[in-house]
């Protein structure tokens, strides 16, 4: 099999795609705006492969939360105040599909997903991708017994769906990991998930697609699609039109800027996130965790902490709100008591901006708007955890091969109407 397949994005996704269309056969070009030197959102986050994350973003009492938290620029989950359209519909649709049965439909797809995705790290580690695939687990650590009890809830629920969870109390949770002071109430042990560091996945995987032969094409941006008749005809890019048989489109938060010449709508709004590396941490942890009331990852890292969180709803802005990150730095020393607010004086924050969905499901699949079109984007914070599988995937329905998994949640046509 050697039918060109051109893949738009180059990131965590869109290189996991690359990989593993290449290994199935497939000749691949991918397009990516940025240079190859880029720092985007595949490369500063927490680095976590969580099972335990079965609950899409759109979820009963979000809503609540957001309105709550929409008047505190340091709080988890902000959104911007403006006039917007598409933030409107957005939001709209968000509210539409934050209810418990969406949560029950979506928690199975999300746990399958999840769960095989973390078996195909697995397998990239053991063919020689050295990227710190760390099999430690999770800890989601309280502060009050208010978060514990939501917790353990949440546990229960992991258990029902085959997750194993198990909630600890302070002791039990400083005997799991003694290498960092905490003051919480508790928290709950996930087995199932893992770290790694994101750079050196990316690096890895790119570097494994071009032994496999696939080309890069930096700095180039999509400005549309040509069509003919039902399929597309070439990609309208910045370095001239570009033909293939066949195009996944993985461009992230920028996706709904490319879709010129498309009848494809996909509702999206960038979510902003923070992540700031202490490299001498005052401690060091062995476990990642998540402080819950905080909103907020810990990731240790080749000997550094990464600390990372926020969701900031505000467009396509990527500059630096420093009250988000203000509030990332002063939860640290509320569950972790050894460091201090100004450990992190001289370090600069990273952001990113992740592609949400309205009802916080990935858009993956096949699409109407073109037969050789597969869309592959919007997997808010699941984007690293998910990348393997959504490789896999993409290069199953690129071969006609029926994917294991229902897509039907993951529609990229599903707001089509």
């Amino acid at each position: 099999m050697s039918q060109h397949v051109i893949i738009v994005g180059g990131g965590v996704i869109g290189l996991c795609s690359a990989l593993y269309a290449a290994r199935a056969g497939f000749d691949v070009t991918v397009v990516e705006r940025q240079a190859e030197s880029r720092d985007g959102c595949s490369f500063g986050n927490a680095g976590m492969i969580v099972p335990s994350h079965f609950v899409p973003l759109a979820a009963p009492g979000m809503v609540a939360l957001g309105l709550k938290w929409m008047w505190n620029p340091e709080s988890p989950f902000y959104i911007k105040p403006r006039l917007s359209s598409s933030l409107l519909g957005w939001g709209y649709r968000f509210w539409r599909a934050a209810t418990p049965g969406h949560v029950a439909r979506c928690a199975p797809l999300i746990r399958d997903l999840s769960l095989a995705s973390r078996s195909l790290f697995e397998e990239l580690a053991e063919d020689g991708l050295d990227f710190g695939l760390t099999k430690a687990g999770l800890l989601m650590l309280c502060k009050t017994e208010h978060g514990l009890a939501e917790e353990a809830a949440a546990a229960t629920r992991a258990r029902e769906l085959g997750l194993p969870a198990e909630v600890l109390d302070p002791r039990q949770t400083a005997a799991l990991d003694p290498g960092v002071t905490m003051d919480i109430a508790g928290a709950v042990y996930y087995p199932k998930d893992c770290h790694l560091s994101p750079n050196r996945l990316m690096a890895e995987v790119m570097e494994r697609c071009r032994s496999l032969g696939v080309k890069f094409l930096w700095e180039t941006s999509i400005w549309g699609w040509k069509r003919e008749g039902q399929k597309i005809g070439a990609v309208v890019t910045s370095a001239g039109d570009l033909n293939a048989g066949q195009y996944v489109l993985c461009a992230g938060s920028w996706t709904p800027d490319t879709l010129s010449g498309l009848p494809l709508r996909l509702p999206m709004q960038a979510g902003k996130g923070y992540s700031l590396t202490l490299p001498q941490p005052r401690q060091l942890s062995r476990i990642c965790a998540i402080f819950t009331e905080a909103r907020i990852a810990v990731t240790p890292m080749n000997g550094a902490m990464r600390f990372g969180g926020t969701m900031e709803i505000a467009g396509m802005n990527e500059e630096i709100n420093p009250r988000r990150v203000q509030g990332i730095i002063k939860a640290v020393p509320k569950y972790y008591p050894a460091f201090q607010e100004g450990d992190f004086a001289e370090v600069k924050p990273w952001h990113g901006l992740r592609p949400c969905s309205p009802d916080g499901m990935p858009y993956l699949g096949r699409t109407a708007a073109a037969k050789n079109l597969i869309v592959a984007t919007g997997h808010a914070m699941m984007g690293l955890s998910l990348g393997p599988v959504t490789g896999q995937i993409v290069s199953q329905l690129l071969a006609d091969e029926p994917p294991e998994f229902d897509l039907r949640l993951l529609n990229p046509d599903r707001y089509h109407n």
